[in-house]
């Protein structure tokens, strides 16, 4: 895992991507056609799907297999009582977005073996009907960052904060609270993803006339196909995203990268799940007031929320956001919606609000 840590070097190849199906897991070796159907959709599926889809699918098909062991059940093919029994069970104790996506899984794996879908069958229908009703069907949303935690995260790391980490040893906290700082900037005026943000590059930066710049988004949850994407960053962001760079001597390559407490620079992207750790020790030291600890989409969250509270139009945020539908950026404004609403109006006109 990448993480600023005293222990160079930082750099570490990317994770090598798993075949999209695990073998091992679950299939006795006498199941030789099976096995040669699965191996070969492995490698007709290579690049076929992001690296994140192939981890996510390996990982939920493990899941699948132990569980299956654990209660004398075959596999593959699985029965639909099998598939319903699963997500019975699994639903005690995971998310429903979480049993959902391994029920997508157990679908994907049937195809690639060639074999029919259980998933499609009335009984896990019905089992996936049980675990709505149970735990309904709305997710918990992200803690949002809004420009106001934003404007506090990015002033904490004041050079008196900085000298007094590196008169403890860590002589790299400079070049630390730059990358920070230009990260969550970066985040909050792109509203991006977490594995967005850390596979931006430095040759995709544009610098504008007035300061102001924008960057070339490759390829997003979105856009699998790498269609791109240009995003906007206002002045003061260019300006924190160019301090980072000139500190760091980085001209090409990775824009966001790890670090060693002494203040080395890996050659690698920054790991997706460090966005998190980073945004969580920022509100941390910034004293944030939070419900929850921030995730690595807060500040898309709350930047979508401040567009809304701004009066902007649900098509200016999907395009902002780089949603193709309206439920997700509408969710993440309902709230304000709800106080501006009718009821909101009509409590105004009987002089109740």
């Amino acid at each position: 895992m990448n993480r600023d840590r005293a222990d160079p070097p930082p750099e570490s190849p990317h994770e090598a991507s798993a075949l999209p199906v695990p073998l091992a897991a679950g299939l006795p070796p006498t199941d030789e056609i099976l096995i040669e159907r699965l191996e070969g959709h492995a490698r007709a599926a290579h690049g076929a799907f992001a690296d994140n889809t192939v981890r996510a699918f390996a990982a939920d098909s493990r899941i699948f297999a132990a569980w299956c062991r654990e209660n004398g059940l075959t596999m593959l093919p699985a029965t639909p009582e099998t598939v319903a029994a699963f997500i019975d069970a699994q639903a005690e104790t995971k998310s429903r977005a979480t049993v959902e996506r391994y029920r997508s899984s157990i679908a994907a794996l049937h195809r690639a073996a060639g074999l029919p879908n259980p998933c499609a069958d009335e009984l896990v229908r019905l089992a996936v009907k049980r675990m709505n009703r149970t735990k309904g069907r709305r997710q918990k949303q992200a803690e949002p960052l809004n420009r106001t935690s934003i404007d506090r995260m990015l002033t904490v790391m004041t050079p008196e904060r900085v000298h007094r980490r590196v008169s403890e040893g860590e002589h790299g906290a400079p070049l630390i609270a730059l990358r920070n700082v230009a990260l969550i900037a970066v985040a909050y005026d792109t509203l991006l993803r977490r594995s967005e943000l850390v596979s931006l590059s430095i040759g995709d930066l544009e610098r504008g006339a007035d300061g102001s710049g924008t960057v070339l988004v490759r390829r997003s949850k979105a856009d699998q196909e790498g269609e791109g994407a240009i995003k906007y960053l206002a002045p003061d962001t260019m300006a924190h995203v160019e301090a980072w760079l000139t500190a760091a001597e980085l001209e090409s390559g990775p824009l966001f990268r790890p670090l060693t407490k002494g203040g080395k620079v890996g050659a690698s992207a920054l790991g997706d799940r460090d966005v998190a750790r980073i945004f969580r020790n920022l509100a941390t030291a910034a004293g944030l007031k939070l419900s929850r600890l921030p995730s690595g989409h807060s500040t898309r969250v709350g930047a979508t929320q401040d567009m809304f509270a701004a009066g902007f139009e649900l098509l200016e945020v999907m395009q902002a956001g780089s949603w193709k539908t309206p439920a997700m950026p509408a969710r993440y404004g309902e709230r304000l919606r709800a106080q501006r609403g009718a009821a909101r109006k009509l409590a105004t006109l009987q002089n109740r609000a």
